[in-house]
């Protein structure tokens, strides 16, 4: 199957509105195996339209769009789309019905109008698709070997039509399983990544392997397509284990696409492992002025481990609060190795907890009086009486050196953690 996407909609093409439709789909259908040609995004002009469906079945068999089947005068996507497979529209009560069902169930008091009837008008021989949370049903135009699909533009009702029964319909349509996995990198970039597994990656036909670059880390998606899903798992399992043998330290997690990915996100991981070992923690930062902490307790159930968060920014707090000695702060300067480590002890310690994380460093944009490199850090790290001190150095303006010094805090402590638990 090979498959162009569209949405259609003025608000996209200006950006006035972000496609999200497009990202989700193109993800959801890479899971199953599905080849994307193109993407293309066309404001509401029934002349564009139509000429980007020409364009678009020169190389596929397969259309689907989104938007442009609301009520409205602007809303042309059924039209189009019907007159370009020579499927005539005609008004189907049943679908009628539906939509005024949903309009006085959300108010009894609704004033119907003569365009609502529009949406009940259906391409002769279209599948229908149902749209429990909108008016606008969906629409599978299926003749002469090729296929559009329709479906709303609001991505909370698209997302569930897709998910009840254009995935569905879309898997009938293949003699093949496919199944995913991705494996998730933290503190390794994707040039060097892929240089460490490139004959890997070259190699390979079934599975497939598509490194991606993210924010602070690299995914790398696995597809194989098999007789079931037994079979391409087992697939799967055998293509990553020279990975894992090569770069394994760098894993933080193979999941599956079912999983938000937010809950995928290196920092909700880590406060999952402190929480299901019930191990306490309590974090003393410096530049990262509590963004450590911020990222720990965007995991719900956090407060069942983590003990306090203090900011000590300034020399006198780092004493007060933390028990750094004036002494190694004035040998050695506020940004050292030195003082990181008497920082995360002081907080371990003074706390009683288990894991400890200390940031100090400078964010810029000038240096201090020291005249140590902007997005010099330290990072001091504690585990059960096991104390880890490591030096950084990153790029960027302050919010992105914080942002980079506070995420690489939390793999430092997650990477320490599997090395002594592991002893």
């Amino acid at each position: 199957m090979k498959v162009e996407l569209i949405s259609c909609g003025t608000e996209l093409l200006l950006g006035d509105i972000i496609n999200t439709n497009a990202a989700y789909l193109a993800n959801e259908l890479a899971n199953i195996g599905v080849n994307i040609y193109k993407q293309t995004t066309v404001g509401d002009n029934p002349e564009r339209l139509k000429r980007a469906l020409e364009l678009a079945f020169e190389v596929a068999d397969t259309v689907i769009i989104t938007g442009g089947l609301g009520p409205t005068n602007d809303d042309l996507t059924r039209d189009v789309a019907a007159e370009f497979m020579g499927m005539p529209l005609e008004f189907q009560e049943s679908v009628w019905q539906e939509i005024v069902d949903y309009l006085m169930g959300k108010n009894p008091n609704y004033q119907l109008a003569d365009n609502n009837r529009k949406q009940a008008m259906v391409p002769q021989g279209a599948i229908i698709l149902h749209n429990p949370i909108g008016t606008a049903p969906g629409l599978i135009l299926d003749k002469d070997e090729r296929r559009i699909i329709l479906m709303p533009g609001p991505p909370r009702e698209m997302k569930r039509m897709y998910h009840e029964q254009v995935d569905p319909y879309l898997k009938s349509k293949s003699h093949q399983v496919f199944a995913s996995r991705y494996v998730r990198f933290f503190g390794i970039g994707e040039s060097l990544l892929e240089t460490k597994i490139k004959d890997i990656l070259d190699q390979q036909t079934n599975p497939t392997m598509a490194l991606y670059a993210k924010t602070a880390e690299v995914l790398l998606r696995v597809t194989a397509s098999g007789e079931n899903e037994t079979e391409c798992l087992s697939l799967i399992e055998s293509a990553l284990q020279p990975i894992k043998e090569r770069v394994g330290e760098y894993i933080y997690l193979v999941g599956t696409s079912e999983v938000s990915e937010t809950q995928t996100e290196m920092h909700r991981v880590l406060a999952r492992t402190l929480i299901d070992n019930q191990l306490t923690i309590s974090v003393a930062e410096s530049l990262t002025g509590g963004d450590v902490a911020s990222l720990l307790i965007e995991q719900s159930g956090v407060s069942q481990v983590f003990k306090e968060g203090i900011v000590c920014y300034s020399n006198e707090s780092k004493i007060s609060t933390v028990g750094v000695k004036e002494s190694t702060l004035n040998q050695f300067g506020a940004v050292s190795r030195e003082v990181a480590r008497e920082m995360v002890i002081g907080v371990a310690k003074r706390l009683n907890a288990d894991v400890a994380i200390a940031t100090t460093g400078l964010a810029g944009p000038e240096s201090d009086e020291s005249g140590k490199p902007v997005g010099l850090v330290y990072v001091g790290t504690y585990y059960k009486g096991h104390i880890e001190v490591k030096e950084y150095h990153f790029f960027g303006d302050r919010a992105l050196i914080r942002d980079r010094a506070a995420k690489n805090a939390l793999n430092q402590l997650r990477l320490m953690i599997n090395r002594v638990k592991d002893k």
